[in-house]
């Protein structure tokens, strides 16, 4: 993993933009707790920044909302500037999940795509319940490990230097093996 530096405020701007997106949309934690499928209780210790939230519970709520993860990011990241610098690009960390997300071209309004550096460790399971928006174009791009992926009830075994390309319209869910991690490039459209 290089030594990007993880934003430490990442955690507080995502607790507001996620409870600033549950009031735009005049719901309540319970509400939200029903649509996406995550207690109240989480909601709300996210909410506060009490915890960090995990790729699991992050992609739920995208769901819930209509969001893809990156263009939740994109809301609590700066406004967009054409050279993004290694050292600047947001790092994100679900350190339960053993993922790491580095934002290499963060989404903004007037780019289509966005591109994420992501690893997982060995023995890594993410499941993502539905698509943040069903059709959403993905290629991912295998650089070092081994990784499976079902996407819409398909899986595939990947290994350095595979792409594989789909639309999401349901449920993905990311494993890699007990002895070998992955490292990939994520372009979404």
């Amino acid at each position: 993993m290089e030594n990007t530096p993880i934003d430490a405020d990442l955690d507080r701007r995502i607790a507001q933009r996620l409870k600033a997106l549950r009031q735009e949309r005049g719901w309540s934690l319970d509400e939200l707790a029903g649509l996406a499928g995550v207690s109240r209780a989480t909601l709300s210790r996210l909410e506060n920044a009490d915890v960090s939230p995990t790729a699991s519970v992050l992609g739920k709520l995208c769901a819930a909302h209509g969001l893809t993860m990156s263009r939740l990011m994109m809301m609590v990241e700066d406004d967009f500037v054409p050279l993004v610098p290694e050292r600047e690009q947001t790092v994100w960390v679900d350190d339960s999940a053993g993922f790491r997300r580095r934002s290499v071209s963060p989404p903004a309004q007037q780019l289509a795509g966005e591109v994420l550096a992501c690893e997982l460790a060995a023995g890594a399971r993410i499941t993502y319940d539905h698509s943040p928006r069903p059709g959403l174009e993905h290629h991912l791009l295998m650089l070092e490990g081994e990784l499976h992926i079902t996407v819409d009830g398909q899986t595939h075994a990947l290994a350095p230097g595979d792409c594989l390309r789909y639309q999401l319209f349901g449920a993905s869910l990311f494993i890699t093996p007990p002895h070998r991690g992955a490292r990939y490039l994520l372009f979404i459209v």
